[in-house]
């Protein structure tokens, strides 16, 4: 549950301080990692905190779902193996066979996966809209539409998503909207706050920051809702382990000085990228050409640090220009203290080919570091050629 007592609190001071309560026996400033499967009972049923079984909870995660909770502006947060772990427990906490889902048509390829290779198999049906575009939103809708779904910024092709607007309209469709936060961050976006029901997060990427942990996380304001989401994490079992919570708790204290370097980068390299004559587009919110600038400017505090940019020479120069750089490294993921570069259509959005989201062959995604600025446009400028 979320901690009453940060509400009031700035972000910077949430993130490392709720849920990281002084050790009780040791004054340790650092929750321990409860390495324990099982706990001591006194007498059948006598349990000390609520603590029986680590599946079923455990103190260091306990210790990662208030602060995430706290960090969202939730009541209840829930951390998990993975992000698709967070993502198949919400979906079968939500859907029963017969419902409907409205995905956007720029998502992660592995929550296209779920969707079109796993979810559907037992009778869920979903249908694709451009969620930057209300009238899109409501012509996907049908009478059966239980879970409208979102990523803003966008994977990979950085689209903006007004999260109050399709929040209107999935209150009026009587449907629940789903917010994935990874590129954004609550640092930078607060979906709850816009009417979001739930959000969504990998915690591997921004969250824990150092290219160290896999972990995912779910947040709701709802606490009838939190607990059903509690039941089935229980149930299912893919939980965030001791250790990895106790990473990302770590990695979350400087969440908020990482995401302002990571920003101030990206829009350092963006300037760079718009007037290079190997590069036909850039992708970044933070433009004011960009479709979805003004509602990124209006629901973010910053624009991220994730750019995705098209070359002149197709498929095989961008392939060639992920391979060529030095400092970026080419590897998937995102949101790390190092940059990383990646193929899209060929890496993480592989599983896509040949469907509504296929991305384009010559997109280059960029996930921007904290290094120094000069050294990565150097890097890439010469990988440009």
């Amino acid at each position: 549950m979320s901690d009453d007592s940060h509400e009031h609190q700035s972000f910077e001071t949430r993130a490392i301080h709720a849920g990281n309560t002084a050790d009780p026996q040791t004054g340790a400033v650092v929750p321990p990692i409860y390495q324990v499967s099982t706990y001591k009972q006194d007498g059948v049923g006598g349990l000390r905190g609520g603590y029986e079984y680590s599946r079923s909870a455990n103190p260091t995660r306990t210790a990662l779902e208030e602060n995430l909770a706290a960090l969202e502006g939730g009541r209840r947060g829930l951390a998990f193996a993975s992000g698709l772990a967070a993502e198949d427990c919400l979906l079968r906490t939500l859907l029963a066979p017969g419902d409907h889902v409205v995905i956007p048509n720029d998502a992660y390829g592995g929550t296209f996966r779920l969707f079109a290779k796993v979810v559907s198999r037992w009778g869920v049906e979903w249908s694709v809209a451009d969620t930057s575009d209300p009238a899109s939103v409501r012509a996907a809708l049908t009478p059966k539409t239980k879970v409208i779904w979102v990523e803003t910024p966008s994977n990979p092709l950085l689209g903006i998503t007004d999260i109050a607007v399709v929040a209107d309209i999935a209150r009026t469709a009587g449907a629940k909207l789903v917010v994935d936060n990874t590129f954004a961050s609550p640092y930078l976006q607060q979906p709850l706050a816009l009417g979001a029901d739930v959000v969504v997060h990998s915690l591997t990427k921004y969250m824990g920051g150092h290219s160290d942990v896999v972990g995912g996380a779910l947040v709701t304001a709802d606490p009838a809702l939190g607990e059903e989401l509690a039941y089935h994490q229980n149930a299912m079992g893919a939980v965030a382990g001791p250790f990895d919570s106790w990473i990302v708790l770590r990695g979350i204290k400087t969440l908020a000085v990482r995401m302002d370097r990571h920003a101030e980068n990206a829009a350092k390299i963006v300037e760079v990228l718009t007037r290079h004559p190997k590069v036909s587009q850039v992708l970044y919110p933070g433009l004011p050409e960009h479709p979805g600038h003004e509602v990124a400017a209006k629901q973010m505090r910053n624009f991220g640090g994730m750019i995705s940019f098209r070359v002149v020479g197709g498929e095989e120069e961008a392939v060639a220009v992920c391979g060529r750089t030095e400092i970026f490294t080419l590897a998937e993921s995102l949101g790390g203290v190092e940059s990383l570069i990646e193929h899209p259509g060929r890496m993480t959005h592989a599983s896509v080919a040949g469907s509504a989201l296929e991305v384009p062959a010559d997109l280059i995604r960029l996930s921007v570091g904290i290094e120094n600025a000069d050294d990565l446009i150097a890097d890439l400028t010469r990988a440009l050629g």
